[in-house]
């Protein structure tokens, strides 16, 4: 018989644990077939096919052949493309202190190659446009909309190198203009995963691995999973595409979030739902980045410029990473790096042209971003900060923004000729700017925020890399106070004579009830 009650009992403890297993895969299930319901259904819907377009079966010769064919249909597209900011390299922003302005990629500043000013030939191969002007300036009319760059399917388009957003014109474009739907990850990542210069090196959590990536890489785009297009979360309305880049963008608005399909609220527990309030998804759910191919952290321009044997050259790490290179100067890199955190509420400040430096001993942060722990709209978020040395005027007080491209040796441009003075004179006066003749260098930040990269539950950050005494991940935000992390005499202490005093209260109470338990019997007797 008893032998039997034990049989019973064991099989209800396997039954009770079943249950709890197959009720957490229910909560986790659901999810990601909806995701992928949606997504993946979305996409099997039947595209239009092109190659039944008789205007489209033809030999184009000029890429500018191809858009005139597209807006010949689509004929009102040109006018939504030429007020995106894709197009125009800039838009109407509003920053604390300075005002409305127009910010892009045409005008900004940062510390990889310093600004598009300049390098227009190089920079504009990331341009939906077909060509810059006899005088270097992007052409924006709508002959000259780069439809394939964004639309082609094939897979087969590229723009040629130093061109100023040209393409290949060796490429079929008839094929391409009978290929065309909605963009890639390869349409996408052709330039985002690419800026800086190179895979990987201005964000941290954009690179060529994700073309292509599994779970390991990242949870939303892995192949084998839901398999997320890039423009499946930066939703496209009028081809005005949600999500603005830190660097460039001062407002808090068409942003995208994971709480666009995860909600306030994604977890079972509520101590960890309690947590969205402060804690942004990318802080927990993404503990390293650059997990594939290293990014570049550091970048010192004051180096570059020495020559072998009077030719420039390049030096690289084991990995394979430029650590030297004469036009550009020496480099850092990190991989499957642990993020740093900071206070963010959407909205950020930039480095203008032009602008006069208040304090040049300490590092200018060219994109600060805002929030602080009392902001109610501030989240902890994590950020890649980019390190650079580069060219700044002592005199004048402002961040040099030197001629760095140009195809011809004697032009002064500094990757031909090597001359920080010329090729800053140059630079300068071609925006308009003052140059006092001096050249110095003057260190910087950058903050990239880390968005991609998601990692599954199981490989998020855990609940004691924050709470704890030793390596805290949060170890730089003090501005409020971590259990587990942080001391306070008054919490610590006045805890532990709570504790004592209701140690006392326990024993004083049930020392009373024993002492008038005797007196009762004593009086009884």
């Amino acid at each position: 018989m008893r032998n039997i009650f034990l049989g019973l009992a064991f099989g209800a403890i396997v039954f009770v644990v079943i249950i709890g297993v197959l009720k957490n895969r229910e909560v986790e299930k659901p999810l990601l077939l909806e995701l992928k319901e949606k997504y993946t259904g979305r996409k099997d819907i039947k595209k239009v096919d092109h190659s039944k377009f008789e205007n489209l079966n033809k030999n184009f010769k000029e890429p500018q052949e191809v858009t005139k064919e597209c807006e010949s249909c689509h004929n009102l597209t040109a006018q939504e493309i030429m007020k995106s900011n894709h197009f125009n390299w800039e838009r109407e922003e509003y920053i604390k202190g300075k005002g409305i302005i127009y910010l892009g990629k045409k005008n900004s500043i940062n510390n990889f190659c310093i600004a598009s000013h300049g390098n227009e030939k190089s920079c504009a191969k990331c341009h939906v446009g077909l060509g810059l002007d006899e005088n270097g300036n992007m052409v924006l009319d709508a002959e000259n909309i780069d439809c394939m760059v964004c639309h082609d399917n094939t897979e087969t388009y590229m723009k040629a190198p130093e061109r100023g957003g040209e393409p290949v014109k060796t490429l079929n474009f008839e094929k391409i203009a009978q290929n065309v739907g909605n963009p890639k990850r390869s349409n996408c990542g052709v330039c985002h995963f690419y800026g800086g210069g190179g895979n990987n090196v201005k964000h941290g959590d954009l690179e060529m691995a994700q073309f292509s990536p599994d779970k390991s890489v990242d949870i939303h785009m892995a192949v084998e999973g839901v398999n997320l297009q890039c423009v499946d979360c930066h939703i496209t309305t009028n081809h005005n595409i949600s999500g603005k880049l830190y660097s460039l963008c001062s407002m808090n608005r068409e942003r995208v979030t994971c709480e666009q399909c995860h909600t306030e609220t994604p977890h079972k527990e509520n101590i960890i739902n309690e947590h969205t309030l402060k804690v942004s998804c990318q802080a927990c759910h993404i503990p390293v980045y650059a997990k594939v191919n290293s990014t570049k952290i550091y970048w010192d321009w004051s180096t570059a410029g020495k020559l072998k044997n009077g030719e420039p050259y390049v030096e690289k790490d084991e990995l394979g990473n430029h650590k030297y290179m004469s036009i550009k100067g020496s480099f850092v890199w990190g991989k499957n790096l642990k993020p740093d955190y900071i206070w963010f509420n959407g909205s950020a400040s930039h480095y203008l042209m032009g602008e006069q430096i208040e304090n040049p001993s300490v590092p200018l942060v060219l994109n600060p971003l805002f929030g602080s722990y009392r902001d109610g709209d501030s989240k902890i978020i994590p950020v890649k900060i980019h390190t650079a040395r580069q060219p700044y005027d002592p005199v004048n007080k402002t961040v040099i923004i030197p001629k760095l491209y140009d195809p011809n040796k004697g032009s002064g441009a500094f990757w031909k000729d090597f001359d920080w003075v010329k090729a800053s004179e140059i630079g300068m006066k071609e925006n308009g700017l003052p140059f006092s003749g001096k050249v110095d260098f003057i260190e910087t930040r950058m903050y990239w925020p880390i968005n991609h990269m998601v990692s599954s539950a199981k490989q998020s950050v855990q609940c004691v890399e924050c709470h704890t005494r030793k390596g805290s991940r949060l170890a730089n935000l003090t501005d409020f106070y971590i259990p587990g992390r942080d001391f306070s005499k008054i919490v610590d202490y006045g805890g532990t004579l709570m504790i004592l005093f209701t140690l006392l209260g326990v024993f004083g109470h049930g020392g009373g009830r024993i002492i008038a338990f005797y007196k009762r019997r004593g009086k009884q007797k």
